[in-house]
């Protein structure tokens, strides 16, 4: 295979970004600018699938030798694909995901990778019985250069052992109208949550990759509180590792001016993000426990009083700072062209597919403890969750 041909099934506002991207030929005026300069040498578009008319009809006159579908079932059986890509509402990411793998096609499912863990679970399971497909899912972020640099950091044990993590994220911002613009969103039974399983997903992933998973969490959910929405607007969850450390979470989607600002506390130095471009880090010489045991003298226990580590020279502290430019679109180009290069030549995967059950679990954490009042483990009880994420969905009744 020297181009894997791409199944888009939904082409709304994400599926138009990646066709747009791949053929360089703007498909949706509203779903962003296709990046020209960016070429794929491994994969292409072999076929869309939707089921609105109109899109059907653009694709048509756009693209007239590529096929177009409103079966993806059809799709996935006509020949003229080796992969897909699932760009649809969230709760069927993982069964379009598991058609594609029964029929032999690499998946590249949209985040998230389902809305509940038993759902991500299956998926995982039918993924590992088939090891010659592969089998991916979309963190475009994990591709900003930035985050790379920093889990190689963290991984090298550069700032030692992690004690603190605290992210406020909140430039996730939509007007009411964004809700209104689609039936399905901002409801348990379309979308399955708020900003946690639309937005904040890519958040969510990253702190669970470069930092590890939390042990349990404690979480305050807003549900409506600044949009007519059923979901959550706003969250703050506190995250208990297991180990000593905690971390703290904020997101939200009203928050006009918005904020991105990661701190990553370890014993032997800190990263601090500043809107996902710039990062901070400053590495001790010595750890903080070994600071702490070596400061005897009057002299010394004030200066660290009053300045900290900061009171100190090079000797006991260095600082670098780094920053990439974000270009739009080519953190999503780059997943693309990872999928297809595992595909042709065993590249290996940036984010596999059975990675996105993390996030799905830590985020299913945060909307359980709020709903029951309590701290609860994140290996909580995925049949409890299910139900009372059924119940919602029945009350609410669309």
């Amino acid at each position: 295979m020297e181009k894997v041909r791409l199944g888009i099934v939904g082409v709304g506002q994400q599926g138009s970004i990646y066709g747009s991207l791949i053929t360089g030929v703007q498909i949706n005026a509203q779903g962003g600018m296709p990046i020209s300069d960016i070429k794929f040498d491994q994969i292409e578009v072999g076929a869309f699938c939707d089921i609105d008319t109109n899109i059907l009809a653009n694709l048509k006159e756009k693209f007239p030798n590529i096929p177009v579908y409103t079966d993806y079932i059809e799709m996935m059986d006509s020949g003229n694909i080796d992969a897909v890509v699932t760009t649809l509402p969230h709760y069927f990411h993982a069964q379009v995901g598991m058609d594609a793998l029964n029929r032999g096609l690499h998946t590249l499912l949209e985040k998230p990778a389902g809305v509940y863990t038993k759902q991500v679970a299956e998926i995982n399971a039918l993924s590992l019985t088939k090891p010659e497909l592969t089998f991916g899912v979309f963190f475009n972020q994990r591709m900003n250069p930035l985050y790379r640099r920093l889990k190689e950091i963290i991984d090298n044990g550069e700032i030692g052992a992690i004690r603190r993590t605290n992210w406020i994220i909140t430039t996730w911002y939509r007007p009411q109208a964004y809700y209104d613009m689609s039936a399905w969103r901002a409801t348990w039974g379309g979308e399955g949550g708020g900003v946690l399983v639309n937005q904040a997903p890519h958040q969510i992933d990253l702190l669970q990759w470069m930092c590890g998973m939390p042990k349990s969490v404690v979480s305050n959910c807003k549900y409506g509180s600044h949009r007519d929405i059923a979901v959550e607007d706003e969250v703050t969850a506190i995250f208990d590792y297991g180990n000593g450390a905690t971390g703290v979470f904020v997101t939200c989607t009203h928050d006009l001016m918005g904020t991105d600002r990661l701190e990553i506390f370890g014993d032997k130095g800190k990263i601090v993000v500043e809107g996902s471009k710039t990062a901070k880090i400053t590495r001790l010489k010595q750890s903080e426990q070994e600071v702490n045991a070596n400061t005897k003298d009057k002299a010394s226990v004030f200066k660290l009083m009053m300045g900290g580590a900061m009171g100190f020279d090079s000797s006991v502290m260095e600082t670098e700072t780094i920053e990439f430019p974000n270009v739009w679109g080519a953190q999503h180009a780059d997943v693309l062209k990872n999928f297809a290069a595992n595909i042709i030549d065993k590249t290996p995967l940036v984010a596999p597919g059975t990675d996105g059950i993390n996030g799905v679990r830590l985020a299913n954490a945060i909307h359980l403890s709020s709903w029951l009042g309590k701290e609860v483990d994140v290996d909580f009880d995925e049949e409890l969750f299910h139900k009372l994420l059924q119940e919602k969905a029945a009350n609410e009744n669309k």
